[in-house]
């Protein structure tokens, strides 16, 4: 077995004092320890050398690498693995070779701060990452504890849960917890105008006004609240979709013809983490695409040009397919084969042609063939009646 060489230490504001002894020792003996300028100032008695994080930061591992045989620490904040470089570093390298040694989260510091019960809060981070991917969690009496970018990030926030009609949510800024420079920063978001520290953790406590706008992350959204030209998969057909692609942890879907993407956005709102391509040829759409998914919290949207099934080449290999534009024999062979055992495909036609498609296809791969249609109550003079919406032909099949 290899004997471990790498420790990662979580380290708080309290530095060496808040450390039990076994990892005291640890930094104590350490002949390099890598982390950032506060982590250097919290262990500044500790004699080694010393190296901040690389520029780019991607080339850490590679500067870890180089260190081997040494007797190396590298210093996070809190929980090395929550959030954090850890679980990034034991990617990369045989987790054998590794010692973590834990220390309070931001979170854990905040929930306790706060009063709150850690199983029932989102926890979030913006750290280093698009602000706007927490808005797909702003939901009425939702409880969420996020780790900022910076000292702007609580203003961004309240800006969002302002526009969304969740002016009166209450925000709580808690900086250097357990340090003797601890802070705490209240207010509501409509009104927030505090300047706090840079490094912060924001605690939320979303309140909806009546007229609030809801977004929940189930999948059938309101079809108005995507820009689109009017060219995109309804809401109700949205859901049944989505439904079908099953959304999972993680999980990455190629959405071909994306359009104004609102099945790839339903898609990564509908699980933590989840992953979206759209394919798409026309720039305008795309255009619209990431813009819509900047508004509904899903900013990491990745947008190609090009059509199918050319454009296929070269992507990740995906969990979950639509084709909601772009069918041909051609497209469905080349995105069956690269989808991944389990992988479940879903593709829907409104033209005769395609739909003659999709049954020739079923005939000779299974799956579910379904025709969806929605009947909407619109005005008839000063009465009312149904007015249909184009039939559907839904096809789906799971790879086995």
């Amino acid at each position: 077995m290899t004997d471990p060489w790498l420790h990662i230490v979580g380290i708080g504001e309290d530095g060496m004092e808040g450390l039990v002894p076994a990892t005291r020792a640890v930094v104590e003996a350490a002949e390099v320890i890598i982390g950032g300028d506060r982590h250097h100032t919290l262990t500044e008695t500790v004699t080694a050398e010393r190296l901040a994080w690389p520029h780019p930061f991607d080339a850490l591992i590679s500067t870890i690498e180089n260190l081997r045989g040494r007797r190396v620490v590298i210093l996070a904040t809190g929980d090395p693995l929550w959030f954090s470089v850890g679980a990034r570093i034991g990617r990369a390298i045989n987790p054998a070779e590794i010692v973590y040694h834990p220390q309070l989260s931001a979170f854990q510091l905040a929930a306790a701060r706060m009063g709150w019960s850690l199983p029932d809060v989102e926890t979030l981070t913006v750290h280093g990452r698009p602000v706007e991917q927490m808005i797909a969690f702003i939901q009425p009496d939702a409880q969420l504890l996020v780790l900022t970018t910076g000292a702007e990030t609580p203003g961004q926030i309240a800006r969002f849960l302002t526009e969304r009609g969740f002016g009166k949510s209450r925000m709580t800024v808690l900086a250097a917890m357990g340090g003797k420079d601890e802070a705490r920063f209240d207010g509501l978001a409509e009104s927030w105008d505090h300047t706090v520290p840079a490094f912060n953790t924001l605690a939320v406590e979303c309140v909806a006004a009546p007229d609030a706008a809801l977004l929940p992350r189930v999948p059938g959204l309101a079809d108005d609240l995507f820009l689109s030209d009017g060219t995109m998969t309804k809401q109700e057909v949205r859901a049944a979709t989505v439904a079908k692609l099953m959304p999972m942890r993680g999980a990455l879907l190629w959405d071909i013809g994306t359009g104004c993407g609102s099945v790839a956005i339903e898609w990564m709102r509908a699980a933590r983490y989840a992953r979206a391509v759209g394919i798409e040829p026309r720039a305008d759409r795309r255009a619209m695409a990431a813009a819509n998914a900047l508004a509904l919290g899903v900013p990491k949207l990745a947008l190609v040009e090009g059509s199918v099934p050319a454009a296929l080449t070269g992507l990740d290999a995906p969990d979950a397919i639509f084709i909601g534009g772009g069918l041909s024999r051609e497209t469905f062979d080349a995105a069956w084969a690269a989808l991944r055992p389990l992988g479940r495909l879903v593709a829907n036609a409104v033209t005769l042609e395609s739909e003659a498609e999709l049954i020739a296809l079923h005939k000779e791969h299974g799956g579910d063939l379904v025709k969806l249609q929605v009947h909407r109550a619109e005005p008839v003079g000063r009465l009312t009646g149904w007015r249909p919406s184009m039939p559907v032909t839904q096809w789906s099949l799971v790879k086995r």
